[in-house]
């Protein structure tokens, strides 16, 4: 190998070039002037921008001289599906937002394409204020992970059981047997993961959540 083959710059992806770049690893260290190297989807390496040119020959580069580049962050608890109903009898006590307004609501408003474009919505705010990716929970899960994949983020998508019927299931054993097949569907899907997902003690039984 000779000396200028050592020396040809990789070819990669991107490059994002930051003021300053505030990495999981190495932990509590705020990096100067760094570049975030990207290629094939994940981060390759992290170096300072003046030997950026020398490394490596990014097919795109995006500069953020003022800005603080940070991992992408995870929403923990969310409910996407129910983007539009934002503020629907706000403020009450659960209980009575539960059984007098939401669960009501939901009866006569959701479906497949409710659950769909509220997931887009709510993945398209999440973007916008840094979350890449979610951790979901609601009925429709298909539509749900078809909102994920056109929005580009990435989600854990809960897998609803409850004991009452609703548009989606008739018991808990539908909601079970329904969710399992959904996500056999999802195997091999990079933006993707499931987990079972029962409701709440309150809507669930002993039996039930045993079986889960």
């Amino acid at each position: 190998m000779t000396e200028s083959t050592l020396h040809t710059p990789q070819n990669v992806d991107l490059a994002i070039c930051a003021r300053w770049v505030i990495p999981v690893v190495p932990h509590g260290q705020i990096l100067e002037d760094t570049a975030v190297i990207v290629d094939a989807g994940r981060i390759i390496d992290l170096l300072p921008q003046r030997e950026l040119s020398s490394r490596y020959q990014p097919a795109q580069t995006i500069q953020l001289p003022d800005h603080a580049l940070i991992p992408g962050l995870i929403n923990l608890h969310t409910h996407a599906g129910m983007t539009l109903m934002r503020g629907l009898a706000d403020d009450l006590p659960l209980m009575q937002w539960l059984n007098d307004h939401i669960w009501p609501a939901e009866k006569r408003v959701v479906s497949q394409h409710f659950v769909r474009d509220s997931t887009l919505l709510g993945s398209a705010e999440m973007l916008a204020g840094g979350v890449t990716c979610f951790n979901e929970m609601y009925f429709y899960p298909q539509a749900a992970a078809d909102a994920v994949q056109q929005a580009g983020i990435r989600a854990n998508l809960g897998l609803i059981v409850l004991e009452f019927p609703t548009a989606y299931a008739h018991d808990a054993d539908d909601y079970l047997q329904k969710g399992l097949e959904i996500r056999d569907g999802w195997r091999g899907e990079d933006l993707i993961s499931a987990s079972l997902a029962p409701h709440a003690p309150y809507t669930i039984s002993d039996a039930t959540f045993a079986k889960v």
